[in-house]
């Protein structure tokens, strides 16, 4: 399918033949990162580093003298910088995705998945923050939105190039769910909290009903039609689909953690404004919960008492903690502001670091793959010009399953960072000298 190119970055003709006419070396499949201060998250941070990359996976991390550097490997000097595991965002509205619509307040067969622009901006600025694994989640206007989705920020053309796939091939995600305000309205939509979690009791018992009545047919023309909807709640009932859920208040987060020993479902409580006031009991349900911390609240009456003391509080407690963008609310650039802000509020350094990486790896369940550097994971990695804490550090480049997806001495990835006329342009095509340059 064609692509719209912006006359912004055209380039002359005569000089686009020069382009194409010229050689280009061949990248190396091997690539050898020397000299940075490595945080490997999975370990103590390593001050003279070697990060040894074949292909897309991480072969070797250690320090300089012992972890050799192979033979015709393409060596990167990184002195003076920093490089930690590529960051990943466990809420985020990339790609201007859209979920259930005004039909119904609970609509699990929608699938972001379905609603994704792959060539929104959105995911330049995303890789510019030094972001490469992200939960794409329909809105919170529903008690249940629909089915989010987990993509890798690879180069790509479609949605299927940047999913994540599970062990059987199905594309991964989760599902979106709500309560407090912004799921009550006029009907068919609830009207206060208590009939939102009667209507979210109901639809699983008739998901749970619906397999009854399923394992009872013996004869598969009498099975009973396909119910979308409920096949997609018994992913959930059977953990392979994990409730993200945006809850703010305390009672709100206490009717979350009772539907779910009610019905069984696994949950990560998502923004929890008042995450202090019930941080004790959080951390007993054994549930994980993803922060987001602005430094000026705002917005809904619900969100008022936010604090940033409340990663400090759940670390204390014991519970699992990771941060997210929820994009645009925090711009994907900003991200790791937000981990620095939770430090300057009581967080330790190190659990910080672990939000925006390990632990927002563990919620999506890839914590196999991606959220530290470590040999055998995903080659997903960020070189920064300092410290990740600081607010004078600039992400340098992007690394993803061993592929470099921004860099900030190219024009048009400056332009994604910095912003500028074109920055909001979707994506172009990949045609002739436009790869990898004005292409992008």
């Amino acid at each position: 399918m064609p692509r719209r190119l912006d006359a912004s970055l055209a380039i002359p003709l005569a000089a686009c033949a020069l382009l194409a006419a010229a050689p280009t070396p061949a990248g190396a499949a091997v690539h050898a990162f020397v000299g940075a201060r490595v945080l490997p998250i999975a370990g103590p941070e390593i001050p003279d580093g070697v990060l040894v990359v074949d292909g897309a996976r991480i072969v070797a991390v250690g320090a300089r003298g012992e972890v050799a550097v192979p033979e015709g490997a393409e060596v990167h000097d990184v002195a003076g910088k920093v490089i930690l595991p590529g960051l990943v965002d466990t809420h985020t509205h990339l790609g201007e995705v859209e979920g259930a619509d005004r039909s119904d307040p609970i609509q699990p067969e929608v699938r972001a998945l379905d609603a994704v622009d792959v060539r929104s901006s959105d995911f330049q600025r995303a890789q510019a923050g030094g972001i490469t694994t992200v939960n794409v989640m329909p809105g919170s206007g529903h008690l249940m939105s629909g089915q989010t989705i987990y993509l890798k920020l690879r180069e790509g053309d479609t949605i299927e190039e940047l999913a994540v796939r599970r062990a059987d091939g199905a594309i991964a995600g989760g599902m979106k769910m709500a309560n407090g305000t912004n799921s009550r309205r006029d009907p068919p939509f609830p009207g206060t909290r208590a009939k939102s979690a009667a209507l979210v009791r109901e639809a699983f018992v008739e998901a749970q009903e619906y397999r009854r009545k399923l394992d009872a047919v013996e004869d598969p023309a009498k099975r009973p039609d396909r119910d979308l909807g409920k096949e997609a709640l018994l992913e959930v009932l059977d953990g392979t689909r994990t409730v993200h859920h945006h809850t703010h208040r305390h009672d709100d987060v206490m009717t979350v953690l009772r539907l779910r020993d009610e019905l069984g479902f696994r949950v990560v409580l998502h923004h929890v404004s008042d995450a202090a006031k019930v941080a004790e009991e959080i951390a007993a349900a054994g549930v994980p919960v993803s922060l987001i911390l602005i430094d000026s609240p705002g917005g809904k009456l619900e969100a008022r008492d936010l604090l940033l003391e409340n990663a400090a509080a759940l670390e204390r407690a014991g519970a699992t903690v990771a941060l997210h963008t929820d994009d645009w609310i925090t711009d994907s650039r900003l991200f790791l502001r937000m981990a620095a802000l939770a430090v300057r509020a009581g967080m330790s350094r190190r659990g910080a670091l672990e939000a925006v990486t390990i632990r927002g790896a563990e919620i999506l369940d890839l914590g196999d793959r991606v959220g530290s550097l470590e040999p055998g994971k995903d080659a997903d990695f960020v070189v920064l010009s300092g410290d990740p804490l600081s607010v004078y550090t600039e992400v340098l480049e992007t690394w993803v399953e061993g592929e470099k997806v921004f860099d900030r001495t190219r024009e048009p990835d400056r332009l994604w960072a910095e912003g500028g006329r074109g920055a909001g342009d979707p994506r172009h095509g990949h045609v002739a000298c436009f790869d990898g340059e004005a292409g992008r």
